[in-house]
């Protein structure tokens, strides 16, 4: 069971949430990012990086017995913020295709760089499987 969290008074935010509680088996998956399961790039664009790296998790998720409506908690690192929001209507596309909903407690962070040259984005994943 997953139920996010929405303080009162607070306005609710749009695209996550502030919060989740949730109770079963917790699995925390690496930082994905855009390749494929070969670790090859298919892309270098911002919002088919993060399709890929949304696949990815879920993908670990399903290694687990997991699936998408189990995850509580991503964490987004990103090269460049302005190339994020300019592709956040694609990358919001495939979320909704891959993910289904944004009860998920979401934090995105611009970073310098990340170890793979090529990537643009890596996505940190924690869900939990109701018992």
């Amino acid at each position: 069971m997953k139920k996010a969290l929405l303080p009162a008074g607070w306005v609710k935010p749009r695209g996550y949430a502030n919060g989740v509680a949730a109770r079963g088996t917790q699995v925390f998956i690496a930082g994905q990012i855009g390749w494929d399961a070969q670790e090859r790039f298919q892309s270098s664009e911002f919002a088919a990086q993060a399709h890929q790296a949304l696949a990815n998790i879920v993908a670990v998720l399903d290694a687990a017995g997991g699936r998408p409506e189990h995850l509580v908690r991503l964490t987004w690192y990103v090269t460049d913020k302005r190339e994020y929001l300019a592709a956040l209507r694609d990358v919001g596309s495939a979320f909704r295709e891959l993910i289904g909903n944004y009860d998920i407690a979401m934090s995105a962070v611009q970073v310098a760089a990340l170890i793979e040259d090529e990537a643009k984005l890596e996505i940190e994943a924690t869900a939990v499987i109701p018992d």
